[in-house]
């Protein structure tokens, strides 16, 4: 048998779009979603828009106070492990702030270590989710802690 008879279709490595509108009549908020790994900011993000958010992406904290402070949000969701500044500390700046001082933010993070979901409830985090993070979950946290 020759070669050519055992060619094969190429491989696809693409993940699949995820498509949410947006309505300002049925938003549930604003959103900023915080990490430096922009693959899961996105994939954070899509998560939040299927849940009526309409989302604002920062690749650090740094970042992140920036777009907070020029545009109010309704929830953060933000990675713990960024170079240079740190969740724990982007939630400490913001929750110093008038105006996240009880804004909803949850913890999404590689860290699962005995102790890390006390450090981030002390640092001004409503919720600690350990990465890989669960669509279904990071959904309903968001939404658990908005409701109360």
């Amino acid at each position: 048998m020759s070669a050519a008879a055992f060619a094969f279709a190429p491989v696809r490595n693409e993940a699949p779009q995820i498509e949410a509108s947006y309505d300002p009549r049925t938003s549930k908020g604003l959103a900023l979603v915080v990490d430096d790994s922009p693959d899961i900011a996105n994939m954070l993000a899509a998560v939040l828009r299927h849940a009526g958010y309409d989302v604002t992406t920062a690749h650090s904290a740094q970042d992140a106070l920036t777009a907070a402070f020029a545009q109010h949000f309704d929830v953060i969701v933000s990675d713990i492990g960024m170079p240079g500044m740190t969740g724990y500390e982007l939630a400490r700046a913001l929750r110093e702030t008038p105006e996240y001082a009880s804004v909803p933010m949850v913890a999404v993070t590689g860290f699962a270590m005995y102790g890390d979901r006390d450090r981030a409830l002390e640092a001004g985090f409503n919720d600690h989710l350990s990465k890989p993070i669960d669509p279904g979950t990071l959904r309903r946290a968001v939404l658990g802690i908005r409701e109360h």
